[in-house]
């Protein structure tokens, strides 16, 4: 029986905002349809000792980053949702290990000094200024009237390389492409200058993805990239495919990054057999250069702000 919570809050995120999209592989997952604005749903009862309990899933928040995205908290007699912004929190739940059944658990607790966000290991934080519609507007109005350049395939690479040295990764590029990067983009960042160790069945394929974020200090894959700017997004995907089955207990997220009208051909090409039999489906994602471009801009103005 469908929650009457989560009902009423979809019929009104549609009423305000126009059609909302449910992503494919979740049942919490929406975008905002024209804005790219992703909202992940959580729902629970608010159980004695005044707080309410949540499991928030790896898989679904990993889709979130490099989103302009909301976790929004629901329960039942709430007078306003709660939005939180992903981005405030996603250093976070990157530094936390999920429990076995691949989530986060979490609680809010309604005080009399505030309401607070409890994370296990990671502490209390007071969400009393994410309440309300307002916060779900301002991202969406910073999401509004963004130009975006018509990228070349390393002026891309160039920006996804920024984006996770900012973020504090390692950073891989094929030797062949750095010195076609461009430097008026972004500050310049250095590079990994050897793939991790353990990998070697899979060197030669790693060696030619197009850039990879590994954890600083450690051999672990975090995020990689195939920019598909002319070739064909099933190479990209056969490429992923390899990495995937030969270094299984590696969990990165993989990403194929294109021009918007390849939305519709990664959606035909990652429901292939091979890719569901393999679980790549569940775990590749598209984005687009625009999604990239204003990723790039949010924290390069939060740096700016520090």
């Amino acid at each position: 029986m469908p929650n009457e919570t989560k009902t009423n809050f979809l019929k009104e995120l549609s009423s305000r905002y126009g059609q909302v999209m449910k992503l494919d592989r979740s049942q919490s997952l929406y975008e905002i349809r024209n804005s790219g604005v992703r909202v992940y749903i959580r729902y629970s009862k608010v159980h004695p000792g005044e707080r309410t309990f949540y499991g928030l899933r790896e898989d679904d928040l990993r889709r979130l980053e490099g989103h302009p995205s909301l976790i929004c908290f629901l329960w039942k007699g709430q007078n306003e949702p709660l939005f939180l912004p992903y981005e405030d929190y996603e250093e976070v739940f990157q530094a936390l290990t999920p429990a076995s059944d691949g989530q986060y658990k979490s609680q809010i607790f309604f005080q009399h000094d505030g309401t607070e966000l409890y994370i296990p290991k990671a502490g209390r934080f007071n969400v009393e200024g994410y309440f309300g519609w307002e916060r779900l507007e301002t991202l969406l109005e910073s999401t509004r009237y963004v130009k975006v350049p018509d990228f070349s395939h390393e002026q891309m690479q160039t920006l996804l390389g920024s984006i996770g040295s900012m973020k504090g990764f390692d950073i891989w590029i094929p030797q062949n492409n750095r010195a076609k990067l461009d430097w008026t983009l972004t500050s310049r960042f250095g590079f990994r200058e050897v793939l991790p160790h353990g990998f070697e069945r899979i060197e030669g394929v790693l060696q030619e993805v197009d850039v990879i974020w590994i954890q600083r200090g450690s051999s672990e894959l975090r995020a990689l990239y195939e920019v598909e700017h002319s070739t064909r997004i099933y190479s990209a995907l056969l490429r992923f495919n390899d990495i995937h089955l030969i270094a299984p207990n590696q969990r990165p997220g993989f990403h194929v990054v294109a021009k918007d009208a390849k939305n519709s051909l990664f959606v035909r090409q990652i429901n292939r057999p091979t890719f569901q039999i393999s679980g790549l489906c569940e775990i590749c994602s598209f984005r687009k250069y625009a999604d990239v471009f204003v990723w790039f801009n949010r924290l390069k103005s939060d740096e700016r702000m520090q």
